[in-house]
């Protein structure tokens, strides 16, 4: 089974985090077990990703850091496959296979202006699309192109509330605590 976790490139409190936030669940979501934010902390964020994960299920981790190098240089040591979403890069579905055979997948994305660096370290810079969009966009398409569909059905451990699809209307299932006889 395939580890994938994302890197996102910057974050700045004000400007990013609806985006920031939006790249976690999604991240969560589509199957990577975690994400490191590198730029300025950011104690909603991780409440909000924690506090997802605990209800909807799964294992999801969330890590802040200031220095990108860093973690560049430690997902390098792990022996991770370095894959940045860019539009700049090569197209997705022409590399999807040769990505799809790595053991451990960092998928890079990033916020502010990515240091141009960052071409030349990663061992893939992969394009949706050669038109402006969004890294949301980007991180969902490559994670559900790794996965072939398959995480649409994902099971989530320890879920708390679960939806249960239908042609109209919303309906969730809540798991009931178990109650204790004294």
């Amino acid at each position: 089974m395939v580890k994938i976790e994302v890197l996102r490139m910057g974050h700045r409190i004000i400007r990013d985090i609806r985006v920031t936030t939006h790249c976690a669940l999604v991240a969560r979501a589509f199957g990577a077990e975690k994400i490191i934010i590198v730029g300025e902390e950011d104690k909603t964020i991780e409440k909000t990703v924690k506090s997802v994960a605990s209800a909807w299920g799964g294992n999801f981790k969330i890590k802040f850091s200031s220095d990108l190098k860093k973690e560049i240089k430690e997902k390098k040591k792990e022996k991770f496959t370095l894959v940045h979403l860019t539009m700049y890069g090569e197209k997705l579905n022409e590399k999807i296979e040769e990505i799809k055979k790595k053991e451990k997948i960092c998928l890079m994305v990033g916020a502010e202006k990515v240091p141009p660096w960052i071409y030349s370290e990663s061992d893939y810079n992969i394009s949706i699309g050669t038109q402006p969009h969004s890294e949301i966009a980007a991180l969902a398409i490559t994670l559900h192109e790794i996965f072939r569909g398959n995480e649409l059905n994902k099971k989530f451990s320890k879920a708390k509330i679960k939806i249960i699809p239908q042609k109209k209307g919303k309906k969730t299932e809540k798991k009931r605590k178990k109650s204790r006889l004294v």
